[in-house]
């Protein structure tokens, strides 16, 4: 009997040093439910609504019949060990754009460049083979370690959307920044 690990093992669909990236399937359930009750994870992604377990299949199970999104795990080379998902959303092709977020599920995994590098490998898909021009996101403005590490990789901040999020009795402000796929490009060499 193969172990969950092993059976996504071979399935590396876009590859890093580190990290790759793989579709999330129906038994990733577990893993996704979990997370999204860990309080850190909760906070960082202003999670608010409760989920059951059946309505994550349900979200997993569209998801993998969404052509406007592309939702993939984040897993360890070393082991294959599940620490996190990013997504590319929104997918515009009329006009190019899309928004992109990530979770990295687990603080033991956090700052240690794994979600830089899994961002990394999803802005080349997004602009180099979706062909996007623009790709956006949104960080809550208590999330500091993330816009450091969206500025270094080449975000540009390009506004503020005042008191967007209500979490835990305060409004927080919500940060829009972006890339184009020519700052990209200049910056990585593509």
């Amino acid at each position: 009997m193969s172990t969950h690990r092993e059976h996504h093992a071979s399935v590396r669909f876009l590859q890093g040093e580190r990290v790759y990236l793989r579709p999330l399937g129906q038994d990733d359930v577990d893993f996704y439910y979990q997370s999204l009750y860990h309080p850190e994870t909760r906070k960082l992604t202003g999670t608010q609504k409760h989920y059951t377990r059946e309505q994550i299949a349900q979200y997993l199970a569209s998801k993998a019949q969404d052509s406007s999104s592309v939702l993939l795990a984040i897993a360890l080379c070393e082991n294959d060990q599940l620490i996190g998902d990013v997504q590319i959303g929104g997918i515009d092709t009329y006009n190019r754009n899309a928004f992109i977020r990530i979770a990295i599920h687990q603080p033991a995994y956090q700052s240690k460049g794994y979600g830089s590098e899994a961002l990394l490998l999803m802005l080349d898909y997004g602009f180099g083979i979706l062909n996007l021009h623009r790709i956006e996101l949104n960080v809550f403005a208590y999330n500091e370690r993330a816009i450091r590490a969206y500025e270094k990789l080449g975000f540009q901040r390009e506004g503020v959307q005042r008191q967007a999020l209500y979490y835990d009795h305060r409004y927080h402000d919500s940060i829009l920044m972006s890339m184009l796929a020519g700052e990209y490009r200049e910056k990585y060499g593509k």
